[in-house]
Formats: C-alpha cells, sequence, structure tokens
C-alpha cells in the first residue's frame, strides 16, 4: 500500500521526442499535401518502409564512419539474433526495398516519395529531435543530370508554394570514384603538418574519410581550409559535364543557388551532386534539408549497378518555418458544425444527422455525452466553429433545427431536411 506521502511517478515523452497535439496537426497536413501534390505531379509514387531495418543496410549504405552510424544509431538485437536499426534515414531503406521487390526490370527511372519518422540519437535542439519526420524523393535509374534538375525544381516548388521565401540552395560536386581517391589523398598530404590542429573528429576523419574534414563546423578546423583548393577543380571529365549541366538547368529555372567547395554532407553514398536547401529569415539560417547523387548505393546494397539521386526535408523545420511565419493561430476546426443535443430523443436523432453530414463532406462535431446547453455551447466555442446545430425536444417533434452563428449569437429555426442545403451555401460564402 502506498505511504502518504509517496508521489506518483509523472512520465513525460523520452528526450528528444515530442507529441504532435490536434491543434498542431494543421501544419503538419498543410506540409504533407503540399509535398504530395508536387510529388504526384512530377509522377513520383509514395512507397513506405518498415521502421525497422537490418542494421546492416546503413553500416555499409550509410558508412561505417560517419556520425550516423557511429554516434547516432538506435540498435536492438532481437531474441533470434537478428541485428536492427530504427532507420536513422529513408535513402536505404527504399534502395533495399527497389532491390528486394525487383523494381530494376521496371521502366526506369523509378520515382518514389516517402514521409514518416526516422530515429537518431542526437543532441536535441531547435527543429531537431531525436524521433524526426522526413519526406523524400527518390528518383532511381537515371544518370543525366537533368534527372538531379527535376529533384532540385520539385523541392523550390514545395518551399515556394508553402510560403517559405527566402530560400537559396547550396550546391557542390563531391565527384566519382574514379576523380575522387586522388583529391582524397590530395587533402591527406594537404593536412599531414595541420593534423595536429585538427578537432578530434577531423582528425579520426583524416584517417577514414578526409572529405568530411571539409564539412566540419569547429572554427580551427575552418580555418585550416582557407586556402584549400576546391574538389570541382580537380573533377575528371564526366563530373565536370554533369556539374556544368546541371547549372545550365538551374539557371534556365531561375533557381538562384551558391556554390559550396565544402559541401560533402555527412553519408559516404554520396557521388557527383550533393546540395543543401536554406532559409534565412530574422531568426537565422536555418537548413530545411539535403540531399545529392548516389549513384554506387543500388550496387553496394546488392543490386545491379543504377544511378540515383533523391532529397529529404527535415519536416520539424518545415512546420517550425510555417508556425514562424504564421503568427496568426489557425484552427484545425476551421468551417466545422458543431450539433447541440438536449433531451434523449434529440440525442437519437443526431446519430442520423451525423450520417447525412458526412455524405455530404461537411466537417461536424459533436458531445454526445453532455446535457447541458452551457457546457456544449462552451465547447463549440472552444472548438471554433462558425455555426452550432441546436436540436431539442420541441424541434424534434416540429421538424427543425436551431442554427445559430457563433461569431453574431443570432439564432434561427430551419426545417431539418433543408439543414444541409442551407449550410452548404453558407460555408462556400465562407470560403
Amino acid at each position: 500500500m502506498e505511504g502518504k506521502n509517496s508521489k506518483k511517478k509523472v512520465y513525460t515523452a523520452p528526450k528528444g521526442m515530442h507529441d504532435i497535439l490536434p491543434d498542431e496537426q494543421v501544419w503538419w497536413d498543410r506540409f504533407y499535401n503540399k509535398a504530395k501534390d508536387v510529388s504526384d505531379f512530377y509522377g513520383f509514387k509514395k512507397i513506405d518502409t518498415p521502421l525497422l531495418e537490418d542494421a546492416d543496410i546503413f553500416i555499409r549504405g550509410t558508412g561505417l564512419g560517419t556520425d550516423i552510424v557511429e554516434k547516432e544509431m538506435y540498435t536492438l538485437k532481437t531474441k533470434g539474433g537478428d541485428f536492427l536499426a530504427l532507420r536513422p534515414e529513408g535513402t536505404p531503406s527504399v534502395i533495399r526495398s527497389y532491390i528486394e521487390n525487383g523494381m530494376f526490370n521496371w521502366p526506369q527511372p523509378v520515382k518514389l516519395f516517402y514521409y514518416g519518422p526516422m530515429f537518431r540519437y542526437d543532441k536535441p535542439q531547435a527543429g531537431r529531435y531525436r524521433q524526426l519526420f522526413q519526406f523524400g524523393l527518390e528518383m532511381i535509374g537515371e544518370e543525366n543530370a537533368a534527372a538531379d534538375a527535376e529533384i532540385i525544381q520539385a523541392v523550390w516548388l514545395i518551399l515556394n508554394e508553402l510560403g517559405i521565401k527566402n530560400i537559396h540552395i547550396e550546391l557542390n560536386s563531391i565527384g566519382c570514384p574514379d576523380c575522387r581517391p586522388a583529391y582524397k589523398k590530395f587533402l591527406k598530404t594537404f593536412y599531414r603538418t595541420k593534423a595536429s590542429k585538427l578537432c578530434s573528429d577531423c582528425k579520426r576523419r583524416l584517417k577514414i574519410n578526409p572529405l568530411r574534414i571539409l564539412d566540419c563546423k569547429n572554427e580551427s578546423c575552418i580555418a585550416l581550409r582557407e586556402n584549400l583548393p576546391p574538389l570541382f577543380d580537380k573533377l575528371c571529365e564526366e563530373c565536370r559535364g554533369h556539374f556544368e549541366h546541371l547549372l545550365e538547368y538551374l539557371d534556365e529555372m531561375q533557381i538562384p543557388y551558391n556554390l559550396n567547395p565544402n559541401l560533402v554532407r555527412g553519408l559516404d553514398y554520396y557521388t557527383k551532386t550533393v546540395f543543401e536547401v536554406w532559409s534565412n529569415d530574422d531568426a537565422g539560417s536555418l537548413a530545411l534539408g539535403g540531399g545529392g547523387r548516389y549513384d554506387g548505393l543500388v550496387g553496394i546494397l546488392g543490386g545491379p549497378k543504377k544511378p540515383a539521386v533523391g532529397f529529404a526535408f527535415g519536416v520539424d523545420r518545415i512546420v517550425y518555418q510555417l508556425k514562424l511565419r504564421n503568427k496568426k493561430t489557425e484552427t484545425y476546426h476551421k468551417n466545422k458544425v458543431y450539433l447541440v443535443q438536449l433531451g434523449e430523443s434529440a440525442k437519437k436523432q443526431i446519430f442520423g444527422l451525423l450520417e447525412e453530414f458526412r455524405k455530404n463532406n461537411i466537417s461536424v462535431e459533436s458531445s454526445l455525452g453532455r446535457d447541458s446547453l452551457r457546457s456544449q455551447l462552451k465547447n463549440a466555442d472552444h472548438s471554433r466553429v462558425k455555426y452550432c446545430l441546436i436540436l431539442g425536444q420541441r424541434e424534434v417533434i416540429d421538424g427543425t433545427v436551431i442554427l445559430r452563428d457563433m461569431e453574431s449569437g443570432l439564432q434561427e429555426t430551419i426545417p431539418i431536411d433543408k439543414i444541409i442545403l442551407e449550410l452548404k451555401e453558407r460555408l462556400k460564402k465562407e470560403n
């Protein structure tokens, strides 16, 4: 038996994870609906993959020396001995599905989009969570730079149509397996006499993947690369041609970009094009997502050699931007109607009325467990509905219903068989 002074444990969401409450859903819906509309138009088809995958697809695909694999993956071992990981990103899962389901036999390119939670054991901060949401686009089976441009154009349109302005693209090419090894060798030589001044992470990166030193945010590491020649000056002919074509396409589409020779992204599977999308406002700069070309990943994970390019939005950050740019609180219940009932006979009739509203695509709310007129009107006011329908004993007998305008407080009695048509007309004018 609990003592008088014992305290009940208060449970909270795990650190770095959070609830998305009903009143916030409007922002998430707005993003997803717009992203899906643009993706549908460009011919991308939705794919859902499991939250849990064989950890090896991320170790092999993302890279053993990456922060995601070394520091951020949530892993577990099943009773049967399988080593699994909560997916930290979407691309390896999509490629695993592409191979497993024989999509390489489909007409190419295969264009897919995904949406869902990812998991990374990272330091929580504004717009970055340990359970984060991503929306990604993947185009597999096309090597032409036009595919890179199409992905970037779709990303650009999604953000613009969401009303997120002041965005720009950071762009680079990190070459291919033919030209990149020579630059990695050059980097090791360049940093040989400077290694003692590198941060601890970059000292390790110098041995595993020196390219990632270029992406380090440590001030001392930034200063060391001041006179470093950019990688795109040392690209092979094929990579240089690919990059030049991409820039021509972006110029034609009038999409602004910034050539960033230090952009390499944190994943080992990237080849040629890498890019990030940033938003600039009074609160500062914020990365909204990133992507690039990964021509070797299908082969790395056991499939045939297929080129590919993709991008992923950090949806939590997009939602943060939408809230920041829309100071007025939107209501998730816009244009809904609240049904108020008084008495058992009215309550019984409400059930049939609810179904009529559903058939006519009119969104409604009700609180059938409450009997007080005052408490139901209070709920309706809290829900910010435009209209209330009040049905009592007299209205049931008369075949009528009271229509109350919640803003003006005006009420009028309308035949119940005319109420659907009446509300349709009024809601149409509201829109």
